[in-house]
């Protein structure tokens, strides 16, 4: 069994893996495999991966037929993966030398389900380290003390699966799997579920990561419809956080959270496609009409006022009736 699998998903980023492939050399061991997936690229990038299965130590090669998108990809990787510990990359990113094994020894350390990482976000020629959204350092604890409060930044609104290293006990239970097809906002569902099943975590600071911005390769820059799976993978997290043992506790999070990412698209969205804009109004609409109404209202109320009479004003627009909110128990005897 290797010790570490890194799985790195890679799509018409020709560009940039040259990069990515120096960094993955400069951190191989002999106990560390880099599973390079190739999501059906069309710009020469599987040329690149090819040669690099053949000379980068640890690497294997694994090639969609078809494009699947990042969390499909991904979820190649850890299919294929051997590791007792797993960690991402993706593939316009880049490691620092040696920050793989030095993660590594941060988990092995701690004996913990997972760890967090700091990172360095570079626009262009700045550069800015970014931290985990939790205080303690290298002190381990239970991942749902890290999802609230509900008003304030916390490690769910840090969802970079590429920034920490996990344990495989939590992929052989299915936590570390993503939901395949999702274009956008992949990590989200992905890190909600991480904080509510696993058993232990720790940050660990350690900024190794360089974390690209603004690239044109990046779906982040696009305006067509993928961008409007965010709404989809935050239905999920709603849904799955009404079936949690804290669902109280833990939906005006989530709801919240849901509002803050509907208001961010709102705002900028002059750079959708025109059909794309009328989708994004109509699709953030029915959005809050699922949302538990109650919580919605608290959620509206705690924010800013430019954020609350955006949300406000989409949400009085029409919306279809028949469907309950999302995370509104049926009351007891009632069909579901």
């Amino acid at each position: 069994m290797p010790k570490l699998s890194v799985v790195v998903p890679f799509y018409n980023v020709r560009t940039y893996a040259p990069d990515v492939l120096r960094s993955l050399e400069a951190n191989a061991r002999d106990d560390f495999e880099f599973l390079l997936v190739d999501d059906c690229s069309t710009d020469g990038t599987g040329d690149l991966l090819e040669r690099a299965a053949r000379t980068l130590p640890g690497a294997v090669l694994l090639r969609h037929g078809r494009n699947g998108g990042l969390a499909t990809a991904r979820n190649t990787g850890l299919d294929a993966a051997g590791g007792e510990y797993l960690a991402f990359l993706d593939g316009d990113d880049w490691l620092a030398p040696g920050h793989l094994a030095r993660t590594l020894a941060a988990i092995e350390a701690l004996s913990c389900d997972f760890v967090r990482t700091d990172h360095v976000r570079c626009t262009g020629r700045d550069r800015s380290v970014q931290r985990v959204p939790y205080g303690p350092q290298s002190i381990v604890a239970d991942p749902r003390t890290a999802i609230l409060p509900a008003d304030r930044a916390t490690s769910v609104d840090y969802p970079y699966a590429w920034a920490g290293m996990y344990h495989r006990r939590l992929l052989d239970r299915g936590v570390l799997r993503f939901t395949d097809g999702l274009r956008t906002a992949e990590d989200r569902p992905w890190i909600w579920r991480l904080h509510r099943e696993a058993e232990s975590f720790a940050a660990v600071g350690m900024p190794g990561i360089f974390y690209r911005r603004g690239i044109s390769t990046s779906l982040t820059q696009v305006g067509d419809e993928r961008q409007l799976d965010f709404i989809r993978a935050f239905d999920q997290v709603i849904a799955e956080t009404a079936t949690d043992r804290e669902s109280d506790r833990l939906m005006p999070k989530a709801v919240r959270t849901y509002c803050a990412i509907i208001a961010h698209h709102f705002g900028s969205i002059e750079r959708y496609e025109p059909a794309v804009a009328r989708k994004l109004r109509t699709m953030s609409t029915a959005a809050l009409g699922r949302m538990p109404q109650d919580v919605l209202d608290r959620a509206l109320d705690s924010m800013d006022p430019e954020r609350s009479t955006l949300l406000r004003r989409v949400r009085r627009a029409h919306r279809p009736l028949g469907r309950r909110p999302l995370g509104l128990r049926s009351p007891r005897g009632a069909a579901a």
